[in-house]
């Protein structure tokens, strides 16, 4: 059974930097390209990052490029996203993904599965 526990969340101000991370297990995780997502209050899903499965290669949303970065450890069965210069939208639900076959590295619909989410909110 496909679990992906996300974890790393929380209160930052402006500026700060926060490291979300995401404990996949029930797959062969080295398989799979993985995403991260994310829900702001009022918002549709947005889709935020993609990675290969190697982790050799990395996308990004323009609003986070320069500031979030994405990484996976095969070995460890984690994914991870480095977020800095954190600003007031980054607010949102973020959520890790398993990436459907097939589907567009940038659609935040194109995962088969999907953590629970961690809160990432960022105020003074």
């Amino acid at each position: 059974q496909v679990h992906l526990v996300e974890s790393g969340g929380g209160l930052v101000q402006p500026g700060g930097s926060l490291r979300l991370s995401c404990a996949a297990s029930g797959f062969a995780f080295s398989d799979y390209y993985m995403m991260w997502l994310r829900q702001g209050p009022g918002k549709g899903p947005e889709w935020v990052s993609t990675i290969s499965a190697g982790g050799a290669h990395g996308w990004y949303a323009d609003s986070v490029k320069g500031r979030f970065a994405i990484s996976r450890n095969n070995v460890n069965n984690t994914l991870s996203l480095q977020m800095n210069s954190l600003k007031p939208e980054d607010t949102a639900l973020y959520y890790c993904a398993r990436r459907r076959a097939g589907a567009f590295l940038e659609d935040a619909d194109g995962y088969d599965y999907r953590g629970q989410g961690t809160q990432v909110t960022v105020s003074s």
